[in-house]
């Protein structure tokens, strides 16, 4: 069974989304379970994760109610407040819906990503780890030496990296982001996504050798069975269709593993990560 681990569906009219202006037209517009189905099926994916793209409680609710109406939605991965008093109240909540699989934590948005290490958010992060909930890490490649020092206190997290933690692929940098990719890999219960990339390219044009030291590197570091192929869809559609993204992680896998191992980055791998198993079953 083939997944992807990373897209999105939104309704603009919602007004949770306020990143998506209209500056963005290829974004700015409705996407939902219709919109992704031809692609899942030109590719043979059965079964997706959605991922918040607004920080509220709403839009979680929202797409867990949208999941209820595609059998292709395997899980949804919300949002909430880590710092709010009643943040352990709504976890419980939201755990009673048979799709909500865990949670994402925007560190990305934080001004100051020292607030990771604060009283309140290794509290919520370590209830999440004693609870074994997946949760998914959107982070830049600047703010790594924070996240590490946030594994550190919270070891037994199970999360993982989104979008490779947005390396500057577009300047061909590789350091100082493989050397700090390299301390969070040494945390076992840590994935990371080989998703996103194409928007971290050039702007100008994007080639197939833009990503390959990247892909290798994450591989190298995690091993084929801590990385999962996410199309970041619709968000990729700035730079790149979804044909095109499935093809630039597999032309960049395909001379490091073979068809064999390369399986379970594109199915496996997300199904023991999210503990898909019992949403799956007869899939």
């Amino acid at each position: 069974m083939y997944i992807d681990a990373h897209q999105h569906y939104w309704k603009i009219d919602r007004d949770d989304y306020g990143w998506i202006t209209p500056e963005i037209p290829v974004l700015f517009r409705d996407y939902l379970p219709a919109d992704l189905e031809p692609e899942l099926m030109k590719h043979g994916i059965s079964r997706t994760i959605v991922v918040q793209a607004a920080p509220t409680v709403e839009e979680t609710e929202y797409i867990l109610e949208l999941s209820g109406q595609a059998e292709s939605v395997a899980g949804v991965i919300g949002w909430l407040d880590l710092a709010s008093p009643s943040f352990q109240a709504e976890f419980e909540r939201l755990s009673r819906h048979p799709k909500f699989t865990g949670l994402r934590v925007m560190i990305q948005e934080m001004a100051d990503p020292g607030v990771l290490l604060t009283r309140p958010y290794i509290e919520a992060l370590s209830y999440l780890a004693e609870r074994d909930v997946p949760v998914d890490l959107l982070v830049l490649a600047d703010q790594l030496p924070q996240l590490i020092e946030m594994l550190e206190q919270v070891p037994g997290l199970r999360g993982v990296i989104d979008h490779l933690a947005k390396p500057p692929i577009a300047s061909g940098s590789l350091e100082p982001w493989r050397s700090l990719m390299a301390e969070v890999a040494k945390h076992p219960g840590i994935y990371c996504k080989l998703s996103g990339m194409v928007t971290e390219a050039d702007p100008q044009g994007w080639t197939q050798e833009d990503f390959t030291d990247y892909v290798h590197a994450v591989l190298e570091l995690f091993g084929p069975g801590r990385v999962m192929f996410g199309s970041d869809w619709p968000v990729c559609l700035m730079a790149a269709t979804y044909e095109e993204v499935v093809g630039i992680l597999r032309t960049a896998l395909q001379d490091r593993l073979s068809a064999e191992e390369m399986e379970p980055v594109f199915g496996a791998n997300a199904v023991r990560f999210y503990k898909l198993d019992s949403l799956i079953i007869g899939g």
